[in-house]
Order: structure tokens, then C-alpha cells, then sequence
């Protein structure tokens, strides 16, 4: 007689789906791409918006610790532009040779039975050649993206960070321009200010990941989510989701597991590979990954 335990399946897995940062995440920072990002968003600031150039590094650096992106604070205190051609200008002149082939990490990614998807703050014309340029093209179910987030016909739909903005004293603005001083203002002795409103939805809001939740179908409490960032993560951990901090080993509040590169995510999280359907790798093709996510 047949040992019946042979069929028996094994327990439910923990996680049915892994949700990825793309940039200093898939690879590392040391790559040097990022800085190379934080240069042409300088150089937009001044070229394209006419910003003084001396003011421009720590108003960039202001903007992206408030609202998640320089672009989405750019947004937020009056500057108007097209976001296509920020994009263009920011990543259109990447050196994205920097980036190389990582077969290693394709073959953990392949070999991973889960849903895997792209949640990134960047344009889905970034995030396809990035992705190429790594040769993970094919390891992703989809991408959401910045365009994901922010359909042309939505643009209007304002970002809030747990209540902040509306709060404090009346932002300074440029009575000429009708630009917002946002350094002025947190220079200001126990300035409190109330920051205006971005346009953008990125993270690490909690609605840019309840949209992420709702439009690729996530259960947060049943979904790994791998980032660099640490106000990501710990947006993620209070909406449930498990999270993993990837570029250090140093695990802190809000986050579940800490890894130094993403090479280690075999050692640190073995559980992966022993889950239910172990021996089935999840593939998809490059063009379904690109083209019909729910984000082009």
C-alpha cells in the first residue's frame, strides 16, 4: 500500500507575494548610477527651472526628505513642468553601462515560487532599462510605476503624510513667482511649517501603497516588500506589509529583516524556498512584464 503522506501537501506558505524596489535595491548604490541621477536632477533645477545654483543641493535634499521625490516637492511648491520631460532630462542621460548582468540574482528571482512585482518612485522608461540593463527583465510579473500612480488624468489627486501638511504656520511664498520658500520657512525658529500639497503620488505615502495594494491585487499581510528605504519600509510595516531592508545589515524599528546586498536573500530568508510549490519557478516573459502590467 502507497504511503498516503507522500501527497499530502505542506503548510500554506507565509507570503504569496514579494514587492521590489528597482533602484539601490536590484542593485546596489555603489553602482553609482543614483548619484549620477542626483546630478541631472541638479542640473534640471537650474537649467530647466532657473533655480539659483547655489541654493539648488540643499533645497533638492529638503524636497526629497518631505515628499519622497525632489520632483514631487518641486510639484508641491509651485514649480510647473511636464513630468515626461523631467524624466527625460533626469534619466534620458544615464550612463546606464554602469549597471551589468546579474545572472546570479536572476537565478534567485526565477527560483523564487511567489508573485514577484516592481513598486518604483521612477518612470517606466527607467525601470525597463534598468531591468534590461540587469537582465531581469523576464523575472517580474509587472512594474508599478510613476506613470502607474500618476495617470495623466489623475494628476491632480494630492499626496498627505499622516495628517503633516495642512498643520503649523503659512508657508513663505514668492509674491513675483508664486514659489514657496520651503528652506525659508524650516529655518525659521520652531518653525512647524504647513507644507502645501504634491500633485505626486509616490512613497513612501500610504496611498501611493494602497493604490499599489488595490491595482496588482496585494494582500499586505501576505506580501514581502524589499526596499533601500527606510521611510518606505516603515510606511509599509504599519500597513501590514512583512519588509526587508536591503543595502544594510542593521535592522531597526519597522523592519523584519536586513540584508547588505540582495545577493543575501537566500541566507537570510531560506523560508522562501521551502514553501509550498518549492519546485515550481514562477517565470514570465520580458514583454508581459513591460508592456501589459498594470502600468503602460
Amino acid at each position: 500500500m502507497e504511503n498516503e503522506d507522500q501527497y499530502k501537501e505542506g503548510p500554506e506558505p507565509k507570503y504569496d507575494c514579494l514587492l521590489f524596489d528597482l533602484d539601490d535595491t536590484l542593485y546596489p548604490l555603489s553602482s553609482g548610477l543614483s548619484l549620477e541621477v542626483t546630478k541631472n536632477i541638479q542640473e534640471y533645477m537650474i537649467q530647466k527651472l532657473g533655480m539659483e545654483e547655489n541654493k539648488v543641493p540643499e533645497l533638492c535634499v529638503s524636497l526629497y526628505k518631505e515628499y519622497g521625490t525632489t520632483m514631487a516637492g518641486l510639484r508641491a511648491i509651485g514649480y510647473d513642468f511636464e513630468y515626461d520631460d523631467f524624466h527625460g532630462f533626469v534619466h534620458g542621460r544615464l550612463p546606464y553601462n554602469i549597471l551589468k548582468p546579474d545572472p546570479v540574482l536572476r537565478g534567485l528571482l526565477l527560483s523564487l515560487p511567489f508573485r514577484k512585482v516592481i513598486f518604483t518612485n521612477s518612470d517606466k522608461v527607467h525601470a525597463a532599462r534598468a531591468l534590461s540593463r540587469l537582465g531581469l527583465e523576464d523575472c517580474f510579473e509587472g512594474i508599478i510605476c510613476f506613470e502607474t500612480l500618476n495617470p495623466t488624468n489623475n494628476e491632480n489627486m494630492p499626496v498627505e503624510e499622516g495628517g503633516k501638511t495642512g498643520l503649523g504656520q503659512k508657508p513663505s511664498t514668492n509674491s513675483s513667482t508664486g514659489i514657496i520658500d520651503i528652506n525659508e520657512d524650516m529655518h525659521q525658529p520652531n518653525a512647524n511649517p504647513a507644507l502645501p500639497r504634491t500633485p505626486v503620488v509616490c512613497k513612501p505615502f500610504e496611498d501611493a501603497f494602497q493604490k499599489v495594494f488595490e491595482i496588482a491585487n496585494i494582500n499586505p499581510q501576505r506580501t514581502l516588500f524589499f526596499d533601500d528605504s527606510i521611510r518606505n519600509l516603515q510606511t509599509a510595516k504599519r500597513l501590514g506589509l512583512h519588509t526587508v531592508l536591503v543595502g544594510s545589515s542593521n535592522r531597526i524599528a519597522g523592519v523584519d529583516y536586513a540584508l547588505e546586498s540582495i545577493h543575501n536573500i537566500k541566507e537570510a530568508l531560506p523560508e522562501l524556498w521551502e514553501a509550498k510549490g518549492k519546485s515550481e519557478s514562477v517565470k514570465y516573459s520580458g514583454k508581459v512584464a513591460i508592456e501589459t502590467t498594470v502600468l503602460a
